[in-house]
């Protein structure tokens, strides 16, 4: 036995950027599901597609095992009184017991009563407003049908109205029920068609219903039936005047419905609004038994809003993740983000709406596969995917809503396997942090951002571990083979050079070619703002506070931090000096590790290096005032301007 649950098939729907050019992409296409016979279409309608019934009957509700078969008390959708059309067609699906949501959703609404869903993706909420919806059809108007549209569904994306649309059709199978999605990608003529055609019910986006509307294609004069599907999404996507002169045009008779992961206060003014004494359900998520409860490790990074990406990149590249999904606000952002992580040499691919549906499923197959490791998304395009093997989920901005990131986090660590959540935030955004603990009653440990020296140490090492791998290997194969001159060559080398020196060469070559990027920005050390008179200066310098929280105001290079002292390195960009150049000379001439070495700031003829206030002298003896940066000498001291300060 199963229960109808809402799995999409098509899982990376589309996020438009909240501007003008992204609304107006919104209605440049129609897709058409009906359940009529072929025949009964205009031919000339070439991109229309008609919902297939008999197959994927569960993409879109999946069915699940229920322990509760056996329970004789349980509510079966034979008990709701559904026409049996509509019966017979779940029946059909293989459906015997309605979810949660729907055992309390569709009774009311088959009496008719405007109501309020609360409940997460996956819980059956498409068929908790599509059955009664239907059922509301077959019993007005089982005879002749006009062309004006009875039920009118608003989702936020094209994906979300292409699930809906396929599912109603499928549940109206038996009543003939015309449906019809319409959204943005595809040209507007065949929809413009079907409409005048006529269709029971429309399943759209936003902006393209305003499209209609205005063109007069799209009466709303006799909708009997609205829902708004996922309404926390459209309004994060800036929907909400579309929303409210959608739901104006409607008459005041029509029964609304609204359904909602979250329950911000935009969306309980909405409902006070536009909804008459509605019910509210609301649908908890379901306890995960003892041992397969989540196991996520949560960490944010300090970091000023202009350093975000670039720090992310330094985090990414330790970490190491084998599936993981990054999520960014806009498409810009996303583009951005993948472009930088790729320039790391981390395979990244890009998931939002500017894309053609084809194209995001094969990325959306290849992190599955393994084919990539990252998956740089907005918030919306990767609602509903499911992967099992996540690894990792990245906020590369702090979200605002608290329950947007439970959700997120919610995709790692499962099965009891430990899951990792990385939340980079900037000082602005603290306060989100803070709402975010206190939803969760769980501190979040801020960790300090990656420094250039935790890269070279971490990239030492897994180059350590590679030479070893490779070591190991060539050894079991002695003997085996043809020789491929490598070891002669390297005999003559040491002929004429020391053999440590000829294998350091190799690796240096080896990394020239990795990939590893060619110079690493210095990232200030920010910290959030602890006290309310900071804000106007008068808690200290206002230079320095605004150098430290990256503001534009402060001159000259930022203090160092306590417990360092800052040295002077003569010799910077113009002779190609890249920040792992001063690691490797600083460690390999003194006592410090590459760990003990911090901040670096590359300028046009010098640079600086933060290292323990405690070591720069034993640093400056060990030198002797000198090291040799691209074959160049270079003088090391105390840094006057520090010293002057």
């Amino acid at each position: 036995m199963s229960t109808l649950l809402d799995l999409p098939e098509n899982d990376t729907p589309e996020t438009p950027d909240l501007d003008d050019a992204a609304l107006a992409a919104e209605i440049d296409s129609v897709e058409e599901h009906s359940s009529t016979d072929e025949a009964d279409l205009d031919d000339t309608a070439d991109s229309d597609e008609l919902s297939d019934d008999s197959d994927d009957a569960g993409s879109d509700d999946v069915g699940s095992d229920d322990d509760a078969d056996d329970d004789e008390g349980g509510v079966r959708f034979a008990d709701l009184g559904l026409a049996p059309d509509i019966q017979r067609a779940i029946d059909e699906l293989g459906y015997e017991r309605p979810s949660p949501i729907q055992a309390e959703a569709i009774p009311a609404l088959i009496e008719g009563r405007d109501l309020i869903g609360q409940a997460a993706t996956g819980t059956g909420k498409t068929a908790a407003f599509a059955l009664p919806m239907l059922q509301r059809l077959a019993e007005g108007r089982s005879g002749n049908r006009g062309t004006a549209p009875f039920g009118l569904v608003l989702a936020p994306t094209r994906e979300l109205a292409m699930q809906v649309s396929e599912a109603v059709a499928r549940y109206g199978k038996g009543i003939r029920a015309r449906v019809l999605a319409v959204y943005g990608g595809a040209p507007i003529g065949p929809q413009l068609g079907a409409l005048k055609r006529g269709v029971d019910v429309v399943v759209a986006t936003p902006g393209r219903a305003i499209d209609l509307i205005n063109r007069g294609a799209l009466s709303l004069d006799q909708i009997e039936v609205v829902v708004l599907d996922e309404a926390d999404e459209m309004l994060d996507m800036g929907f909400v005047e579309d929303i409210e002169t959608i739901l104006q045009s409607t008459p005041d008779s029509r029964q609304a419905v609204l359904f909602s992961a979250t329950m911000p206060r935009r969306i309980e003014s909405l409902a006070r609004t536009y909804l008459t004494d509605p019910v509210m359900v609301r649908i908890q998520r379901e306890e995960v038994p003892e041992g397969e409860a989540p196991r996520v490790r949560q960490t944010a990074y300090m970091v000023p809003r202009s350093h975000t990406t670039a720090a992310l990149g330094r985090i990414l590249e330790l970490e190491r993740p084998t599936a993981a999904i990054v999520f960014c606000r806009t498409r810009a952002d996303v583009d951005a983000v993948t472009e930088a992580l790729t320039g790391r040499g981390l395979r990244a691919e890009a998931l939002h709406g500017g894309m053609d549906q084809e194209h995001r499923t094969r990325v959306v197959d290849r992190l599955r596969n393994g084919r990539t490791d990252l998956l740089v998304a907005t918030d919306v395009a990767a609602r509903g995917l499911d992967i099992d093997s996540l690894t990792h989920v990245v906020n590369h901005d702090v979200p605002k809503s608290p329950e947007s990131y439970v959700h997120r986090i919610g995709r790692v660590g499962r099965a009891g396997r430990e899951g990792v959540a990385i939340t980079l935030v900037a000082p602005a955004s603290v306060r989100h942090l803070r709402n975010i603990e206190r939803l969760t009653g769980t501190p979040v440990p801020v960790a300090p951002v990656p420094t250039v020296a935790d890269l070279a140490g971490a990239r030492v090492e897994r180059t350590k571990a590679t030479l070893r791998e490779r070591l190991l290997a060539d050894r079991k194969t002695a003997g085996r083979g043809a020789d491929d001159g490598v070891a002669a060559m390297i005999a003559a080398l040491s002929d004429e050079f020391d053999a440590i020196e000829v294998a350091a060469a190799a690796v240096r070559m080896a990394r020239d070619v990795s990939g590893a990027p060619e110079d690493e920005i210095d990232i200030p050390v920010v910290s959030a703002p602890r006290e309310r008179r900071d804000r106007d200066g008068r808690g200290g310098p206002g230079g320095r506070r605004d150098r430290e929280f990256g503001g534009s105001r402060g001159q000259g290079p930022r203090p160092p931090r306590a417990g360092t002292t800052r040295l002077f390195v003569s010799a910077g960009r113009a002779a190609g000096v890249r920040p792992q150049d001063i690691v490797g000379a600083l460690a390999n001439e003194s006592r410090l590790s590459g760990r003990d070495i911090g901040a670096i700031q590359i300028h046009e003829r010098h640079a600086l290096v933060e290292v323990p206030e405690h070591a720069a002298d034993d640093v400056l003896r060990s030198l002797r005032g000198v090291t040799t940066l691209k074959g160049r000498r270079a003088n090391v001291r105390r840094d006057r301007a520090e010293a002057r300060s």
